[in-house]
Parts: C-alpha cells; sequence; structure tokens
C-alpha cells in the first residue's frame, strides 16, 4: 500500500474525470489520511483515534472505490472519534456479542439455572434469528420481525426476556467499542401466546387438600405453605435454629411472642432472600405448630434409620438422608397429595399453595398492606395484580386469621363449649382467663380443656352448640360480661 498524499501514476482519476493530483491536498496532523490500495484497488481513508498502554497508535480504516466515498468514511470516522465513540468492527456478528456477554454473565454469581435457561433462550432463539446478523447493521425493524415471528411460540414473559437478552449484549457490545449505539432499547416487545395463569384454592380445596397431605412426608411443607405463605424457595431452605414451636408467654411486662418461622433465607446462590423486605419473621397458626412438632418426631426416626448417611444440614424439610429438597422433589410428592384431594395434578404446582393464601386472607377481609407484609413484598402492586385472585414483627395478622380460616378441632370443641356457656348464662372460670397487654381477653387452652373434661366427669355435660362465631368473638363477649359483672 502506498501512503501518500499525493496521486500515484497508476491511480485512477475520480468520477468527475478530473485528475487527482490537482485535487489533493497534504492533510494536516489529525486530519487522517488517504492512500490508494494497488492490490485491494480501493482508496483507504484512515484516521488515528488513540493510542494503546504501550504507546502503540490505534488506527481505524475505511475503503471506497472512489475518493469521494473514502473521504465520507473518513469524515464518518473523525465525527466517530471527536463525539468520543470508537469506530464499530465491521465483521462482529450478534451471535459473537451475545456468547461474550453469556460467558460473563454465568461467571457473575448468578444461579446455575439461570445462566442455563438464559443458554437456551440464545441458542433456540437468538442465535438461529439473529445470529449471522452484523452488530452494527442490526437495526429496530429487525429485532420487532425478529421478536414478532415468535408471538405465537412464547409468551409474553418469554418474549421479554429474549429482549432483554438481547439489549444487555448490546449494551455490553457498546462497553467494548463493538457497536455505537443499543438499537434494541428502541425496538417494541410485542405481546405473545397467553401463558398458564396461576390460580389458588378456594377453601373447600384448601381443607381438602390439608387433610389429604396428612401421612405424607410433606404434610407440614404443606400446611406451612398454605397457612403462612412462604415461598417454596424458602422454605426448602428453612432450618431448625428459625424455627420457634414455644414461643414466649407474657410475663414480668414482656409481651406475648408467639410460636414463629424466621424467613431468613432461601435457596438462592448468596443464600438470601429475594428481597430485603422478604426477610420476615411470622406468628404460627396452632396447626403448623402442630404439624411441625410431629414432624420432627418423624424426621428424628428417619436420622436414626439413615445412621452414617445422614447429613446433619439442620434442614426442615430435606430427603430421607438430610439433604436439600429440590424443585422437582416437591414437584413430585404433591402430586399425590394433590390426587387425592380431588383435583387434577398436572394443573396445580406448589407455588400456588403461596396464592391460595394470599386469596384465603384478602377474601378474609385482612389489609392489602398486611397481607403484603406477610408474603415479603416490597409493596402492594405484586400482591394485588399477581397473588389476589377471585377469591407485624412478629406478624400475627396471618396467624389469627388462619386460625379463624381453619380451626383445629381442639379450638372447635372450645368454641362451642364457650357458646353453650354462654347460651346458659355462665362463664367459665376466671383463673382460666387472662387479660393480655393489648386489652383482650385470652384463655388457657390446655387448662380450658383439663376443667371441660373434668365438667363432663362429674357428670356436668357441657354440649356442643354449633356456632357461627368465632373463638375471638366469643372471648370478646365474655370479657363483656366481665367487666358488667355478669
Amino acid at each position: 500500500m502506498t501512503k501518500t498524499a499525493f496521486a500515484d501514476p497508476e491511480e485512477p482519476d475520480d468520477e468527475q474525470g478530473q485528475d487527482v493530483k490537482a485535487k489533493q491536498k497534504r492533510r494536516g496532523r489529525g486530519e487522517g489520511g488517504l492512500s490508494w490500495d494497488k492490490k485491494r484497488q480501493r482508496w483507504i481513508a484512515s484516521v488515528t483515534v488513540g493510542h494503546t498502554p504501550a504507546g502503540k497508535p490505534i488506527v481505524r480504516r475505511g475503503s471506497g472505490k472512489t475518493i469521494t466515498e473514502a473521504r465520507k468514511k473518513l469524515k464518518e470516522n473523525q465525527r466517530d472519534h471527536e463525539d468520543g465513540h470508537a469506530i464499530a468492527p465491521h465483521g462482529y456478528t450478534v451471535a459473537e456479542a451475545v456468547n461474550y456477554w453469556h460467558g460473563v454473565f454465568a461467571k457473575s454469581g448468578r444461579a446455575d439455572k439461570t445462566a442455563k435457561d438464559y443458554r437456551g433462550y440464545i441458542d433456540n432463539h437468538v442465535i438461529p434469528g439473529l445470529g449471522a446478523r452484523k452488530l452494527r447493521d442490526l437495526t429496530v425493524e429487525d429485532v420487532e420481525n425478529w421478536l414478532g415471528e415468535r408471538t405465537e411460540q412464547l409468551s409474553t414473559r418469554s418474549l421479554r426476556i429474549l429482549h432483554s437478552i438481547l439489549s444487555r449484549a448490546v449494551k455490553k457490545a457498546q462497553a467494548r467499542d463493538k457497536v455505537k449505539r443499543n438499537v434494541v432499547l428502541l425496538a417494541d416487545i410485542p405481546v405473545g401466546r397467553p401463558g398458564r395463569p396461576s390460580k389458588a384454592l378456594n377453601l373447600d380445596q384448601a381443607e381438602a387438600v390439608l387433610k389429604a397431605a396428612e401421612g405424607y412426608a410433606l404434610h407440614a411443607y404443606v400446611v406451612l405453605s398454605i397457612l403462612i405463605g412462604a415461598r417454596t424457595e424458602e422454605l426448602r431452605a428453612l432450618t431448625w435454629a428459625h424455627v420457634d414451636l414455644e414461643g414466649q408467654p407474657e410475663m414480668y411486662g414482656m409481651p406475648l411472642i408467639p410460636p414463629s418461622i424466621m424467613v431468613w433465607r432461601s435457596v438462592r446462590v448468596d443464600g438470601d432472600t429475594k428481597t430485603v423486605k422478604s426477610r420476615r419473621t411470622l406468628a404460627m397458626p396452632l396447626r403448623c405448630v402442630e404439624v411441625l412438632q410431629a414432624h420432627r418426631e418423624r424426621q428424628e426416626e428417619l436420622r436414626k434409620k439413615a445412621g452414617d448417611a445422614w447429613q446433619n444440614n439442620d434442614l426442615v424439610f430435606c430427603t430421607r438422608t438430610g439433604r436439600p429438597l429440590s424443585p422437582d422433589n416437591v414437584k413430585r410428592d404433591v402430586r399425590p397429595i394433590f390426587k387425592k384431594a380431588g383435583l387434577v395434578p398436572e394443573d396445580w404446582t406448589p407455588r400456588e399453595f403461596r396464592h391460595t393464601f394470599v386469596s384465603l386472607l384478602s377474601a378474609s377481609g385482612v389489609p392489602l398492606e398486611n397481607i403484603s407484609r406477610l408474603v415479603g413484598h416490597n409493596g402492594t402492586a405484586v400482591t394485588e395484580l399477581v397473588y389476589r385472585h377471585q377469591i407485624r414483627p412478629v406478624i400475627e395478622e396471618g396467624a389469627t386469621a388462619m386460625d379463624r380460616i381453619v380451626p383445629t378441632e381442639t379450638d372447635r370443641r372450645i368454641t362451642e363449649a364457650l357458646a353453650t356457656l354462654i347460651a346458659e348464662g355462665r362463664t367459665p372460670p376466671t383463673e382460666l382467663l387472662d387479660f393480655g397487654h393489648d386489652g383482650k381477653l385470652r384463655i388457657s387452652r390446655p387448662h380450658f380443656l383439663a376443667w371441660l373434661d373434668s365438667e363432663e366427669t362429674a357428670g356436668r355435660s357441657v354440649p356442643g352448640t354449633p356456632t357461627g362465631a368465632s373463638l375471638e368473638a366469643l372471648l370478646a363477649l365474655i370479657a363483656v360480661r366481665l367487666a358488667g359483672g355478669a
């Protein structure tokens, strides 16, 4: 290549027939240069855009069949350099961009499953559809046509993921001076085919599932999922160290602390919960306490049976040898429960227990803000739009409401006995009652049941009277009578 500002004897005239030598002038420093490449039979425009750390000039070149084309390319290169943009390479493809981005993404501490899922999107959709396209030539129309061709095949969520992958790949290419702008950001995302909508069990179905789960290894898992609303990733990471089955009675001026679980961990890569507000401590309904006590006893038997094969991970829910449960373990083991409850197993997933929790609380009148706190959402928007279907630190609203919605046999017996006593104009012995720090009347369940048994044993039967009133309402009525001296 001849690098000179003057025409070579073999250089052609320009397209207007004027002699090149008569037109050309020597360019100043930093203006770039033009030269004739005999081998390629093209004019070459070049400009120095900077220097490497070692001091070597960084030169970008462009070519044209005529001087006019080459000068136009040179001006573009100079303008990009002045604007702070490096010149994108001509041969860099979309496939190279997304493969480079995914390589960085997979090493950034993301979950293996997420990296694997994104790799599937890239291999099955991005590369077959756009991979051969030169990145600098990619247009908004290319992206929108590519997404539009997949609207009947993919859901809107999947189309958003594809758009996100491509956009992030191009953004990474921008940072590496492979392209000047990200056209993907300007492309609209179309609506895809309808996805499988999440749904919730109604009260009768929830009761049927709770009953059907009895005797299964995941009985306690199902009960906690429906009555507490924890995420499946949170329950699979729950340890016994974060479970309080006894709580603390009200004494010495200290407030009552009910039995609770500390949702502080998940099976995510970093072991933390999904969001900051997902880290919460939840009071447990009585049914949860009862099933967890039984579950712990069964787990101890499994530990002894497994012997040296047992892995002591302190997990509440684990395999027969103490290992963590996988999502597939849970899906497989809840299907017989759905079937026994009279449901179609293929129509339901474990995550819909959480949806059921939200819907049951909403239907029972619990404020949306409280539900949002219970499920660990950052705000009420997701709770309302995604989780509420047709139908406190320690946060007690969920446990209280669930005790009322799905009472234990013990609570049913106490409620009926109190209704009978009130109908007869009687009240329980005062030693069985206690006013808490919040002014609400409470009853000692074990002592009341013992008294009730002694009354029946002595022949003074206290028959049960069916009632629609809740235990809370009956205790409030008794409190009024006690205050009035009745």
